[in-house]
C-alpha cells in the first residue's frame, strides 16, 4: 500500500469535514506519496523522540492523533522536522476529526469506561455519553476512571450521590462541561479541566473528573494501528509511547 493510498483510507474513517474549523490535520509531511508502505509507527503525538525512535527502525509513516503543525510556520528550524524530512519519514494527523469519528477518541474512551448505551452529545457531537455497568458513588467512579486509563491521578469534583449516567470527552474538555449538564449526565469525565471550571461546577450536580490528557486519548492509538491493518493486514504497526509530562508522588 503507498502512502497516498493510506490516507485516503483512514479519511474514509475519519472524514476531513468532521475537523472542527480551528483545526490543523492532514497530510503533516509528505516527502513521497507514492512510497510503499511496510512500517507504520502510531503515536498520540510527534515528538522528537518518536521520529528518531522512527528512523532507527526504519518505518515510512508516523501517525498521529494531536497535529505535528498546528500554527502557520514561518521557518523550518525545528529538529524533528528536518528528521522527518531528511528521513523522507511520511506524517500524517487526524485530530478532532478523530474525536468526532465513529470509533474514534471518545468511542474507545467511553469503552474503555465499559459504557453501555452509547451515543454522541455536546453541540458539534463530539462527545460520547452511555452508562456505566453499575452504579457508583462519585469516588468510586474516581478510582475506577483511573485504574480503567492507566492514568496515575483523577481530580475529581463530587456532585451528586451516585454515578451511572456518564459524559466523556478524551483531552482538554472544559468547554463541554455544560453540555454535560444538560445532557442529563451524572458525571463527566475529561482529560483535563481549569481551576475556575472546577470551582465553577462545583456549585452544580455534576461529578467532574480531570483524568489526564494524555491517559484520555492514549487508547485510541490502538484503535488507529487497527484501521492501519485493516487498510492493508502486511503493514507492521507498532505503538508509540510519548507522554514527556511525568507525575511524581511525594511522600514524606
Amino acid at each position: 500500500m503507498k502512502v497516498c493510498e493510506l490516507y485516503d483510507f483512514l479519511s474514509k474513517k475519519a472524514p476531513t469535514q468532521l475537523s472542527c474549523d480551528w483545526d490543523n490535520d492532514g497530510l503533516m509531511c509528505c516527502p513521497d506519496p507514492q512510497r510503499e508502505i511496510k512500517k507504520v509507527l502510531v503515536t498520540l503525538d510527534i515528538t522528537e523522540k518518536a521520529v528518531e525512535f522512527a528512523q532507527k527502525g526504519g518505518f515510512e509513516v508516523i501517525i498521529s492523533h494531536h497535529p505535528l503543525i498546528f500554527k502557520p510556520l514561518r521557518s523550518i528550524e525545528s529538529p524533528k522536522l528536518i528528521k522527518l524530512i531528511r528521513g523522507e519519514i511520511c506524517a500524517m494527523s487526524f485530530h478532532t476529526r478523530l474525536d468526532k469519528a465513529s470509533g474514534g477518541v471518545n468511542d474507545c474512551l467511553a469503552e474503555c469506561l465499559e459504557l453501555s448505551e452509547i451515543s454522541p452529545f455536546g453541540t458539534d457531537g463530539l462527545g460520547r455519553i452511555g452508562n456505566l455497568p453499575r452504579e457508583m458513588l462519585p469516588a468510586e467512579f474516581a478510582l475506577f476512571a483511573a485504574k480503567c486509563l492507566g492514568s496515575p491521578f483523577a481530580h475529581s469534583v463530587e456532585g451528586k450521590s451516585v454515578c451511572r449516567r456518564v459524559a466523556v470527552v478524551g483531552g482538554d474538555g472544559k468547554d463541554y462541561i455544560n453540555d454535560a449538564l444538560m445532557s442529563g449526565a451524572d458525571a463527566y469525565l475529561t482529560g483535563t479541566v481549569s481551576y475556575n471550571s472546577l470551582v465553577d461546577v462545583s456549585e452544580t450536580p455534576l461529578t467532574v473528573i480531570a483524568a489526564g490528557h494524555y491517559y484520555t486519548e492514549k487508547p485510541v492509538c490502538k484503535r488507529i494501528a487497527e484501521f492501519v491493518n485493516e487498510a492493508d493486514a502486511d503493514i507492521y504497526t507498532e505503538i508509540f509511547e510519548c507522554n514527556p509530562i511525568l507525575t511524581r508522588s511525594i511522600v514524606e
